[in-house]
């Protein structure tokens, strides 16, 4: 199908067949659509740390952060990934819907000379899953990385040389599991999603699209562009308290952020189950007696579960104890739904 000028698979074997592989043992994604920018130079950390909401100072060289770019409003232009390189190298990873949008405002707002929009020097593949590591290590292709393997820690990357180009591997991940990004030329993309392959088939690895990637997320209740986050929603609305540092020095939007994070108009994150296997999709209302409080921001059954779950933003004071039992509209028929708490899904190991 087509993704902000994509052209991504949907799925290979099957989405729960991919999903369930994720779960017990692996899948490899091509993520290449991702957007990758750069910012180097004299100045950069300062830079970068106006431009986000997370507090960038703490980052040491090969840590990652996830965090958030706000308008001047406080709504939310992206989700993002900061590597810091070195203090005056920086790459940030966006999601591809928003990442011409991204590479305009950043150069908007950086001193001249330090942004760059990378994405065509990068090539991206996620490996995820409890054996992604094993696999990692059991590639030929991929030796220069096995000495890092068994140390790399969550949210921190390492760079090495294939081929004699530069490459980053990353510990982070879209599925609530264990696993790996691989940034790399473009030209080496092909052989080393054959060797991953071939290294990890006897381990269960398959192929995965795009239908799996957006089932395992929302299983682990992740955050996704233009569902849960847009420019409307505050990181607040969404539960991303822990993204936003107040405290940390100026950034945009920081002034409407501090007016809006308790504001009791706003709007908050909630896990929904469902009876039955019926499906909440987004944009379904959601009602407390019969008064629309919000909508479903993202709906499915989740195959690990196997139930139906949905997360929805509606109103504050029906996010807590609920004043009323609150539906959600499918199809013209109204379903009790129950609160839950988020993450559908977790993983003690992933962080191990």
């Amino acid at each position: 199908m087509d993704f902000a000028g994509w052209e991504l698979p949907v799925q290979y074997s099957g989405v729960l067949d991919e999903h369930r592989a994720v779960r017990s043992a692996a899948g490899l994604f091509d993520v290449s659509h991702m957007g990758e920018i750069t910012i180097e130079g004299p100045g950069a950390l300062a830079a970068v740390q106006q431009l986000v909401t997370n507090d960038c100072a703490k980052l040491a060289d090969g840590q990652v952060l996830y965090t958030v770019a706000c308008r001047e409003d406080g709504g939310v232009l992206d989700d993002l990934l900061v590597y810091r390189r070195s203090a005056e190298r920086f790459l940030l990873v966006v999601n591809a819907a928003n990442s011409d949008k991204l590479a305009t405002w950043v150069a908007a707002h950086t001193p001249r000379g330090l942004a760059r929009d990378a994405s065509a020097d990068f090539a991206q593949i996620a490996l995820q899953g409890p054996a992604s590591r094993d696999i990692l290590a059991g590639c030929p292709l991929l030796a220069a990385a096995r000495p890092a393997l068994a140390g790399l820690a969550f949210y921190h990357f390492v760079e090495f040389t294939l081929e004699g180009a530069p490459v980053i591997l990353s510990r982070t991940g879209y599925t609530g599991e264990l696993g790996y990004e691989l940034y790399l030329p473009p030209a080496l993309a092909t052989p080393v999603a054959e060797a991953l392959l071939a290294a990890g088939r006897p381990r269960g690895l398959k192929p995965a699209g795009l239908g799996a990637r957006d089932t395992l997320r929302f299983e682990a209740s992740y955050c996704l562009y233009g569902h849960e986050l847009n420019e409307m929603t505050d990181p607040f609305e969404a539960g991303l308290f822990w993204l936003v540092k107040l405290d940390k020095g100026d950034f945009i939007g920081r002034d409407a952020l501090r007016a809006r994070k308790d504001d009791p108009r706003a709007r908050r994150l909630v896990g929904l189950a469902l009876p039955g296997r019926k499906i909440a999709r987004q944009g379904f209302d959601v009602l407390a007696g019969d008064q629309v409080v919000g909508a479903v921001t993202s709906g499915s059954f989740a195959p690990t579960l196997e139930r139906s779950v949905a997360m929805a933003l509606i109103a504050r004071q029906h996010a807590g104890a609920t004043l009323a039992p609150l539906m959600v509209e499918v199809r013209g028929e109204r379903l009790t739904a129950a609160t839950v708490k988020l993450p559908f899904y977790s993983q003690p190991a992933l962080r191990a």
